[in-house]
């Protein structure tokens, strides 16, 4: 397992948003789950300007935790990448400062119909591969599956309704029957099937725009940056 680079240390105290994802933030944990923690952070400017620069993202696989910097952060956003998304939507906050607070306030700039792309063609994609792996080596990787069905169902959500669904707990004991390996292929495949289709259909009734508000983003990131550079920035100790 790694852990925080002596490089990288001084950075992880910039984190100005940190929230829980992952089983306990769906409403899909058990005995023994472990605690996701995703966010992003924001470093001064000389930082950036350095010949050492910032990394993409800090990361603790220790503690399950990783952050972006916040321009990749909002890239990320932008493209309708879903794990970036629930973060943007995730119900267990434990840190925010005020900076922070401006981009969840404006998180659904963010939604666009890109979603139906991000969430339906990532699920095909990896249930291709699940599905050529269960015919290679018979077996099947029922945690992953269970995810897979999970992102779908909230796709559909976010396209007809404008928010990310990360608490899935109304689908719990079916999705949770799916990961312990009870609910046979077919019946996972032909759920599969439906969802996509119900992605499908959600696509031409979503009230989502064809794109995400690039501009508003991009100002707030600039807004970020110089807020990052002024005497007056905080970081975080939370």
């Amino acid at each position: 397992m790694s852990s925080p680079s002596s490089i990288d240390e001084s950075l992880w105290r910039f984190v100005i948003y940190r929230c829980v994802t992952g089983s306990r933030a769906y409403g899909l944990d058990r005995e023994g789950s472990d605690t996701d923690r995703r966010g992003f952070y924001l470093p001064p400017a000389d930082r950036h300007w350095s010949l050492e620069g910032v990394p993409e993202q800090l990361e603790n696989k220790d503690t399950e935790e990783c952050y972006w910097e916040l321009g990749k952060f909002i890239r990320l956003a932008l493209k309708a990448n879903p794990n970036v998304l629930e973060c943007l939507y995730s119900p267990v906050v434990e840190t925010m400062t005020p900076l922070a607070a401006g981009l969840i306030g404006m998180r659904a700039a963010f939604l666009s119909r890109l979603v139906h792309q991000t969430y339906s063609g990532y699920a095909e994609a990896q249930f291709r591969k699940l599905s050529h792996y269960r015919e290679r080596e018979g077996a099947i990787r029922w945690k992953h599956v269970m995810h897979l069905i999970r992102l779908l169902l909230s796709g559909a959500v976010v396209l007809r309704e404008g928010y990310v669904p990360v608490d899935v707990s109304v689908h719990r004991e079916r999705l949770l029957a799916i990961r312990a390996g009870s609910v046979p292929w077919e019946e996972v495949e032909a759920w599969r099937l439906a969802l996509h289709r119900e992605l499908d259909a959600a696509l031409h009734e979503s009230v989502l725009a064809e794109a995400p508000d690039i501009e508003r983003a991009n100002a707030f990131l600039i807004r970020a940056r110089r807020f990052a550079d002024h005497p007056n920035y905080r970081e975080s100790d939370s």
